[in-house]
């Protein structure tokens, strides 16, 4: 029986252990605290508990679990796990994205600073160890966007547009430590998720997202299998995608690649080497008809992905996240009338009246999410519509 080590198992991983269970693979899982608490008694997993703290604290489990046993395969699921994971796929030779593919997603920095001599598309940039540094590139630049270099779902990130919001912005941010301070590129973002081995890419997609205006850019709706058009869009997307798995030294494992397309072609946002946020992976695989998450355990185990993947969408979904006003929920009505449409599989709230709605400025203040899967394009966008005109959330 394959052993398989999970780093990072959470709500949004539990899918992983249901493929692995459909495969007869035994499964090890390194988990933080809260989740570790929280198990199920009787899932027949073995379970290794971080305190938490530090994402280096997850190297601790790893270790402890690979003391234990050594793994057929090793998977790190969400970006505080990635470095933790390649650690060991590195050391025990095992399918994974590269050590150094791993290190590379982990900062925007070494991505910037990186990219530049491989030829790929992305924005002028400048690294300032503190963010007042970058006072006069910003000035001769506006508008920029101002980044953390870890930081991930929109958490940080801001549009800076013109000149008086400069010093307000120095004096808010000084004292959080490097910043990367990057031309804006104005345009619609995309997404590219795909499942690559030994280099080779096996499986893409690209998503079209919908954002919050400026300035922090916090992702609304993300919508499955989009299709560029025009063929001198199409090629010069693949050849970033395609430069960046070789910039950054890309092995084996699942890609998830964020690009703005602007007036001069598409530009690079950033690459992670992990499971996409917003249940991206269950829309992927309703639009495709596989389930990517074994696609991703075949992959860590190095087993055969014969007649799993498909190329073309079978159907189209999408994530919606409903939003409010800040304030505290005094009504969420409209639940069922938004369930009773067909294309709408799911919906899951993280916030209930009483609970206090904050400002939307990263993924973390989402109130909870809708997973549409529909026929056709046509009836996604009905859908929406339908979500959007049934699904109240009251502040008052």
């Amino acid at each position: 029986m394959k052993d398989l080590l999970i780093v990072g198992v959470g709500t949004m991983g539990r899918p992983y252990l249901d493929a692995a269970a459909r495969l007869g693979v035994r499964v090890r899982a390194v988990e933080a605290a809260a989740a570790y608490d929280s198990r199920p008694a009787d899932d027949g997993i073995t379970y290794y508990r971080v305190d938490g703290g530090p994402e280096e604290s997850w190297n601790q489990g790893v270790n402890e679990a690979l003391a234990d046993a050594v793994p057929d395969g090793v998977l790190a699921f969400a970006e505080p796990q990635v470095i933790a994971g390649a650690l060991a796929q590195d050391r025990l030779r095992l399918p994974g994205p590269s050590l150094h593919a791993a290190v590379v997603s982990r900062n925007k920095a070494l991505q910037r600073t990186g990219f530049s001599a491989y030829g790929v598309p992305q924005p002028e940039f400048f690294l300032a160890a503190e963010v007042g540094r970058a006072r006069e590139w910003m000035l001769e630049r506006l508008p920029v966007v101002v980044k953390p270099l870890t930081q991930s779902g929109s958490s940080g990130v801001e549009l800076v547009t013109d000149a008086e919001a400069v010093p307000e912005l120095i004096a808010r941010r000084t004292g959080e430590g490097t910043v990367l301070v990057e031309q804006a590129v104005l345009g619609p973002e995309f997404s590219w998720e795909a499942l690559v081995r030994d280099g080779e890419v096996l499986f893409e997609n690209f998503t079209a997202k919908e954002t919050t205006p400026p300035p922090y850019f916090v992702e609304l709706c993300h919508r499955i299998g989009h299709r560029f058009e025009d063929r001198e869009t199409a090629d010069q997307v693949s050849a970033l995608t395609r430069g960046v798995l070789g910039a950054i030294g890309m092995r084996t494992g699942l890609v998830h690649l964020e690009f703005r397309l602007g007036p001069e072609g598409p530009a690079l946002m950033e690459i992670a080497v992990r499971t996409p946020g917003d249940y991206l992976a269950d829309a992927v695989g309703l639009t495709y008809g596989f389930d990517l998450y074994e696609a991703v355990v075949r992959l860590a185990l190095g087993l055969p992905l014969d007649g799993l993947l498909n190329d073309a969408p079978v159907r189209y979904a999408a994530t919606f996240f409903p939003t409010a006003e800040p304030g505290r929920i005094s009504a969420i009505e409209g639940v069922e009338e938004a369930l009773a449409h067909p294309a709408v599989a799911r919906i899951r709230l993280r916030k209930q009246v009483g609970d206090v709605v904050t400002p939307l400025t990263s993924s973390s203040a989402r109130l909870g999410h809708v997973l549409v899967d529909a026929a056709s394009p046509a009836e996604r966008e009905e859908a929406l519509d339908h979500v959007r005109k049934h699904l109240r959330i009251t502040v008052g």
